[in-house]
């Protein structure tokens, strides 16, 4: 297993939810357990590939615990760990800027780091 240093504490975190998904599936599971489909009709524009990736890696990094009930058809629940919880309550002040800001941020011109 290879193991990672990070320069600080910010980098360590973004790599643990990393990307565009995880932290709105974070979001998601605040207010408890949710099913993939729930998540996927939760979440537009997301596939269902994206979305079992990276719900496979936050039950990897221990964001996510994946809860499989033995019934037929089988029920797979996604709920917050500990670590999940404590990742989100760190994220809120980010999103509470984020709302602050939001008209700013929705006139960033955002094509301007493309080329050609």
């Amino acid at each position: 297993m290879t193991r990672r240093t990070f320069t600080c504490g910010l980098d360590a975190a973004i790599a643990v939810m990393g990307g565009k998904w995880k932290g709105l599936v974070l979001f998601m599971l605040q207010d408890g357990p949710l099913r993939f489909g729930e998540l996927r009709r939760a979440l537009p524009g997301i596939s269902e590939r994206v979305l079992a990736l990276q719900l496979r890696e936050m039950e990897t990094t221990g964001l996510v615990h994946r809860e499989v009930h033995p019934q037929i058809p089988p029920r797979v629940e996604y709920s917050l760990t500990e670590f999940g919880r404590s990742l989100n309550a760190a994220l809120a002040p980010l999103g509470e800027w984020g709302d602050q800001h939001l008209a700013q941020i929705e006139n960033i011109p955002w094509d301007l780091n493309r080329s050609g």
